[in-house]
């Protein structure tokens, strides 16, 4: 990029204002090459960060400067993220307090003060109890995480959050992706979801270059609710009826532009063909229900959910059966594993070390080392991520949060209140703050709770937003951190 002076346009910067920020922006104002300056930033500016600014603008070239609430990244209208890289920190042991944690801890806490900045409102905070870093976060200040939310909106910046408005205030939720390991683990089967599944969605956009034959304007592709109706009306559809639906849209603009030209579509149904994940999921399924009686999910042909449905597979033979299918793809073969572990660890432990093995025979890059520290390591981590009864129902543990806070049922005990603030009346507005990451599939369950039109309009945030892939490489990261070495990392990428 060219350096030299041009004086004769006016800069706008918009920019979150963290310490690197400050300095490159300081260094800007020492040599201007701008006639003016405009200064937005993201989130608060710290009085320290002004002057600095301040004194470095010695030419006097900078016109306003601006707090902008916009620290985060709207993904739809209840759903937002962070998408903060280094996710997997927030999921490590509590006895792990590696030192980046209070960037991390930091970061999470800016973005939901932004959020609420945005909205104009301060809420009253609650988090789940057996969560150390949801309780770092609302409340518990400690050398890694010195900010908390009660110290920033109830003492620091107590004026800043006070809007004086008679509503009852929002409820804001802090929750674990611990307490739910499952539901970014799971094969999905709607638009949306699936496409981050099979494809990956990154601030709305899918990167199409390495999926079939793609023209040059359609490699990368804008997916968002609120430019694309089409995808506004069928994000939350089974993978059947998008079919179907591609089908109809397909041949009205046919008709309309009178042409019989064919039209690509994005190639999903190729790699759910290739994988098998059908199959693969059908048997997912099975194993997220209690005891494997859940309804079997729908799929695209008729005569394949005739077959499957309410069959209540074992899931042993199942899971085996997958491991030797030659089509199924190691990737799925792992997902299958440290589904049925997360499952039957206690029920089935010799089936399950079956499964070890016969996963380290199929694929030999989960053979679990001389150090015993292998693959059994990542199934280990996995199983002690988790609190009992989660594999209750198909839904994820989200929606169940959901119908005990609309039904007035959260427990104090499970989700404490912090400081002396409560709720004291039913809440209008809950965000709902999931530490470790958000999924596709939640955020579906977000807005099919708010369109029963209940009373209360429920918002869904998170550090990122998973697929299995990224999941899987956060474990996989996790155990690097602990020592435990990197074995899912070699067949994951990030998503």
């Amino acid at each position: 990029m060219s350096k030299e002076p041009m004086s004769h346009l006016k800069a706008v910067y918009f920019l979150r204002p963290t310490p690197e920020n400050i300095q490159l922006m300081r260094r800007q104002l020492a040599t201007p090459r701008f006639g003016e300056y405009h200064l937005f930033f993201s989130n608060m500016l710290k009085d320290t960060q002004l002057h600095n600014l301040a004194d470095s603008d010695e030419h006097e070239v900078v016109q306003q400067v601006q707090e902008f609430y916009a620290d985060f990244v709207a993904v739809d209208p209840y759903h937002f993220t962070f998408n903060i890289a280094s996710n997997h920190m927030y999921m490590l042991p509590a006895v792990v307090d590696p030192s980046g944690l209070q960037h991390l801890c930091d970061r999470v806490v800016d973005g939901i003060a932004a959020i609420f900045l945005a909205l104009k409102r301060r809420p009253i905070i609650r988090y789940s109890r057996t969560s150390d870093i949801a309780k770092r976060i609302a409340q518990e200040a400690s050398l890694s995480c010195p900010l908390t939310l009660q110290k920033l909106m109830y003492q620091q910046e107590s004026g800043l959050f006070d809007f004086r408005r008679s509503e009852v205030s929002p409820l804001l939720l802090i929750v674990d992706r611990r307490d739910d390991p499952v539901t970014p683990l799971l094969n999905q089967w709607t638009y949306q979801a699936m496409v981050h599944e099979l494809i990956g969605i990154k601030d709305n956009k899918v990167d199409l270059r390495n999926i079939g034959k793609s023209s040059k304007d359609q490699q990368e592709v804008v997916l968002s609710s609120e430019q694309d109706a089409f995808f506004k009306a069928n994000m939350y559809e089974n993978f059947g009826d998008i079919g179907m639906n591609i089908k109809k849209m397909v041949d009205d603009f046919q008709q309309v532009a009178k042409s019989n030209q064919n039209i690509q579509t994005i190639e999903m149904s190729r790699i759910v063909e290739e994988r098998k994940l059908m199959l693969v999921s059908q048997t997912e399924q099975e194993l997220a229900c209690n005891g494997g009686q859940g309804a079997a999910f729908e799929v695209v042909c008729v005569e394949v959910r005739v077959g499957v449905a309410g069959t209540g597979l074992d899931p042993y033979p199942a899971v085996t059966n997958l491991l030797n299918n030659e089509n199924v793809s190691d990737i799925d073969r792992l997902r299958l594993v440290m589904l049925y572990a997360l499952r039957y660890e206690k029920e089935s432990p010799v089936q399950l070390m079956q499964l070890f093995n016969k996963l380290a025979s199929r694929s030999p890059k989960y053979k679990p080392g001389d150090s015993n520290m292998g693959f059994t390591s990542d199934i280990g981590f996995i199983l002690h991520m988790r609190v009992e009864n989660v594999y209750t129902q198909h839904q994820p543990l989200l929606s169940q949060t959901m119908e005990s806070i609309v039904k007035g049922r959260l427990r104090d005990v499970d989700y404490p209140y912090v400081g002396n603030h409560f709720q004291q009346a039913r809440p209008q507005d809950v965000i709902i703050f999931i530490v470790g990451g958000t999924t596709y599939e939640e955020a579906r369950s977000v807005s099919l709770q708010n369109a029963t039109n209940s009373g209360i309009r429920f918002i869904l945030g998170g550090s990122a937003v998973l697929n299995s892939k990224r999941c899987k490489l956060a474990v996989s990261r996790i155990l690097h951190s602990s020592g435990a070495g990197d074995i899912l990392g070699q067949n994951c990428t990030e998503a």
